[in-house]
């Protein structure tokens, strides 16, 4: 038996599997060893052991699997080193969210994998390594195609009146938040990404707007042109993971169309993908 996670600063989903059959999914709070201390994350494996898991199935575990957000190879050992002493299981296998998605997409072949999410990224995948990424650079230097980008370009292009008559007053009343307010969260309060990430809700029930399609749509070109323009694999097929990806599937399509690309798969998350590499 082994557990799979993909976690995120937000939430990790657990997944115990047996030979590619799904035994049992849980979730518990994010895990990011960017931000958090060795003392954060035993307390969440803790509760994950403790109050989840059966002692029974993690003495049976022959492996676990680890893929998050903010794992950077210096990261690695550590993570590693904190499941071990929770767990007591010593074949850990620590990466990154990246490379998780490229296994779920791929497999074993090659491709190019996309994250779309709250924030973006993507690499050149060889079946093994993620041979090449272009830096995502976060929500204000790049992370085009991303929930916190649609929502900063909608955003700003709704308080400028450049959205159709009434929308302003549409979203108003939708989500409570004036301009006065938006400003305030993006500006002076924590997490601006995804409280700028939350109007891709309002986004979506409003694809049939032309405005709003278009600027959706030119979000994902940008997305294309400036990270997997430089992988020089336009005959590779493209594969997406995410929230983002998911919902706005029909226009991200479209954008990778218009820019030469081949999106041929995409998926909400990881872990099904991840339970059959891993059988």
């Amino acid at each position: 038996m082994i557990l799979i996670a993909d976690s995120g600063s937000t939430k990790t989903d657990w997944c115990l599997a047996n030979n590619g059959t799904v035994v049992s999914r849980h979730a518990t709070q994010g895990i990011n060893p960017f931000f958090q201390n060795d003392e954060e994350i035993r307390l969440i494996l803790n509760r994950l052991v403790v109050e989840v898991l059966p002692k029974q199935q993690i003495g049976h575990l022959t492996a676990i699997y680890f893929y998050g957000a903010g794992i950077r190879p210096e990261m690695q050992q550590r993570m590693r080193d904190n499941i071990f002493a929770v767990t007591g299981v010593e074949n850990v296998d620590v990466q990154g969210d990246l490379i998780g998605a490229a296994r779920s997409l791929f497999g074993h072949d090659s491709g190019i994998a996309c994250i779309l999410g709250t924030g973006s990224n993507s690499g050149l995948y060889d079946g093994k390594e993620v041979v090449k990424n272009t830096p995502p650079l976060g929500f204000i230097l790049g992370d085009e195609g991303s929930g916190a980008v649609l929502g900063k370009l909608f955003l700003g292009a709704l308080c400028k009146g450049l959205m159709p008559d009434g929308m302003l007053d549409e979203y108003v009343e939708a989500t409570g938040q004036n301009v006065a307010d938006i400003i305030q969260h993006v500006y002076r309060q924590p997490l601006p990404n995804r409280y700028l990430a939350q109007a891709t809700h309002f986004i979506h029930d409003h694809l049939n707007v032309e405005e709003v399609r278009q600027l959706v749509i030119m979000s994902f070109r940008d997305f294309f042109r400036r990270n997997l323009v430089q992988y020089g694999h336009s005959d590779l097929p493209v594969r997406a993971i995410g929230s983002i990806a998911y919902y706005f599937h029909a226009q991200l399509s479209e954008a990778a169309e218009t820019e030469g690309f081949m999106l041929d798969r995409v998926e909400q998350s990881p872990m099904m993908g991840l339970v059959d590499y891993h059988k």
